[in-house]
């Protein structure tokens, strides 16, 4: 899959009240693991189960395949679909009228995230800090990373115990 060069924002097809529960359906379990894992093992199955994740969410979410999704902690509203690329809320750009820096024709999808997140009563999930995207992951396939578990620490939390955290090297 080739990436576009300059990604635009992108309002989902769905709304985020039904995307929340069809993410509950496709949560880890013992079963969805042992597909990954046998998905994986076959490199004509991983492409088109590859193939079917990117069409999917491509239409849905205008997912960009980046390979470690934030579309839960996101309102189902693509970070990666930002000009910008920014996964921790909207840059200092943002116009009054709610429309992007980089393209004033469109919303900035920081604000689309925020606005699903609240009409499902999500809003604190876009408190969570998401680590900076690995690009090694891009085309790769997000839902068998998620099963696999690869996706775990994505998204950090701070404690007033510990503000600084160290990032975990797999």
């Amino acid at each position: 899959m080739a990436i576009e060069p300059t990604p635009k924002p992108y309002r989902p097809r769905i709304p985020a009240r039904l995307a929340y529960p069809l993410h509950a359906v496709l949560a880890t379990n013992r079963v969805y693991r042992w597909l990954a894992a046998f998905v994986e093992r076959q490199p004509r199955l991983y492409r088109w189960f590859t193939a079917g994740e990117r069409i999917t969410k491509e239409r849905l979410f205008g997912c960009r395949m980046c390979g470690q999704c934030a579309l839960p902690a996101t309102g189902y509203a693509c970070p990666m679909t930002c000009p910008k690329q920014l996964r921790n809320g909207p840059c200092g750009g943002v116009s009054a009228d709610g429309s992007c820096e980089v393209d004033r024709t469109l919303r900035c999808v920081w604000l689309t995230a925020w606005d699903r997140a609240e009409s499902a009563s999500r809003g604190a999930d876009l408190d969570l800090l998401q680590r900076p995207v690995d690009h090694r992951q891009w085309t790769r396939s997000s839902w068998l990373n998620y099963w696999q578990g690869r996706d775990e620490g994505l998204a950090i939390t701070f404690s007033d115990a510990d503000p600084y955290p160290p990032m975990r090297v797999r």
